[in-house]
């Protein structure tokens, strides 16, 4: 009879501790490959400042650091640790000129800066005029220990900091364990006093770096937002220039049905085109249609009433008129000769410039000016000062309740569509000017749409 084999034995469980030293020593060698290696590019700091003088500031600093301490470190280990010159002079310049590379180059400053600094503490265990004094950093290593924490907490990421924050604590426990009778040992005080400058520098850094984030992201909303406003009002303009192109087709498909009625003698092959040009007309009228529907909005009733133009421009002023708004309109009676396309663009810029100075400039005295020398209509809106608060002119009610919000935007994109010329800009009494100027097309026989259709298809 078959023996069963025994089950398998379980794995031998891992104590905690195998577990937290593997967490130390992965730690470990993160810090020490972030402290081998910089997280930015040897850019200077405050390279992207706009003005000069904060792009050399930097390099200011760190000379008047090196100045400094160069020759005060020099001066303290001779006098105060009893160095000889040539010793002092070497240490002083290997803790201290370094200091010039903190603008662009903080990391590979503390790698030469730290060594020199343990290699003096080290040097002053057997110096015997050093017993009584500050040790293992000297009050100069100190303080510049200082400046460089704050350099590397402006540039280096959280773990580096955290590498360089730790290094002068393990070396002064070191220190410490070798040489226990020194009582004046500030390795403590340095570790609390470089936590506070790296936290501060940190905080520094960081509110910068939300900063021009957040500068970044307003530059990109605003330019979207352009865009958007742009596509809308160009989606505006469409919807307005369909109802005067629907208008010509028609037109154009009651003459094609009509003509074989109104013209006697025409030949079979003429009716035959006239047939085709009339059923071209309808399929484009569907066509239309179709598009209309992507580019209405349901709901928009106020859209479906005729498009206004230069005869409603004195509605419009007398509206802004009883508004509060005082406005003035000098517009040539009997203007002819205007194409639907610039008489609507006329009226929408008379329409855009006022509603602007309502919001902007309330109470101000407003000029609205159109005319046409047969080549060009110009269309100018020009307006004073805003009153002062407080003003009997200041305005009761304004003229629309809810304004497209597309101002400027969408008299440019009128005026382009038209072919025609833009001027906008403060004046400098405080006022401001809106100046289009719209081709007219040369004067010539009435064309086809001018016969009024019998029987129109409205899309």
């Amino acid at each position: 009879m078959p023996t069963s084999s025994p089950p398998p034995s379980p794995p031998p469980a891992h104590p905690p501790a195998d577990g937290l030293l593997r967490a130390a020593l992965r730690n470990l060698r993160e810090i020490g490959h972030a402290l081998s290696h910089p997280s930015h590019p040897p850019t200077p700091l405050l390279s992207g400042a706009p003005k000069r003088w904060q792009r050399l500031l930097p390099y200011v600093v760190v000379v008047a650091l090196a100045a400094v301490f160069i020759p005060v470190t020099i001066t303290v280990l001779k006098d105060e640790y009893g160095l000889s010159g040539g010793i002092a002079g070497a240490l002083g310049v290997a803790q201290a000129a370094p200091l010039l590379m903190l603008a662009h180059r903080p990391l590979e400053a503390w790698w030469i800066i730290f060594p020199a600094d343990v290699l003096g503490a080290i040097v002053l265990l057997v110096q015997d005029d050093a017993q009584k004094s500050a040790w293992p950093w000297t009050p100069p290593g100190f303080v510049s220990y200082l400046f460089l924490l704050l350099a590397l907490s402006l540039r280096e990421r959280r773990r580096t900091l955290i590498g360089v924050w730790l290094a002068p604590g393990v070396a002064g426990l070191v220190l410490y364990l070798v040489s226990s009778d020194r009582g004046d040992n500030n390795s403590i005080l340095l570790m609390i006093l470089g936590a506070v400058v790296l936290v501060i520098g940190t905080a520094v850094r960081e509110r910068g770096d939300a900063q021009r984030l957040l500068a970044e992201q307003e530059t990109i909303n605003e330019a979207e937002r352009a865009q958007r406003t742009l596509l809308e009002e160009r989606t505006r303009i469409a919807r307005e220039l369909h109802d005067m192109v629907a208008h010509h087709m028609s037109v154009i498909t009651v003459q094609a049905d009509s003509a074989p009625y109104r013209l006697q003698g025409l030949s079979d092959e003429a009716r035959e085109e006239f047939g085709s040009i009339a059923a071209s007309a309808r399929e484009s009228l569907t066509e239309m249609r179709r598009l209309l529907t992507v580019l209405r909005s349901e709901g928009t009733e106020g859209e479906r009433a005729p498009q206004p133009g230069l005869d409603r421009v004195q509605q419009l002023v007398e509206a802004t008129v009883r508004a509060g708004l005082p406005a003035e309109l000098s517009l040539p009676a009997g203007l002819k000769g205007v194409p639907p396309a610039v008489d609507l663009s006329a009226y929408r810029i008379v329409q855009e410039a006022l509603a602007n100075v309502m919001r902007h400039a309330p109470g101000a005295r407003t000029r609205v000016s159109i005319s046409s020398d047969g080549a060009h209509l110009t269309v100018l809106v020009v307006n004073d000062p805003p009153e002062p608060t407080g003003s009997s002119l200041a305005p009761r009610t304004p003229v629309e309740t809810t304004g497209t919000g597309h101002g400027l935007v969408g008299m440019r994109e009128r005026v382009r569509l038209t072919g025609g010329t833009l001027d906008t800009g403060p004046l400098p009494d405080g006022g401001f000017r809106v100046a289009a100027r719209l081709p007219l097309p040369p004067a010539s026989a009435p064309s086809a749409s001018s016969v009024p259709p019998s029987n129109p298809e409205h899309s």
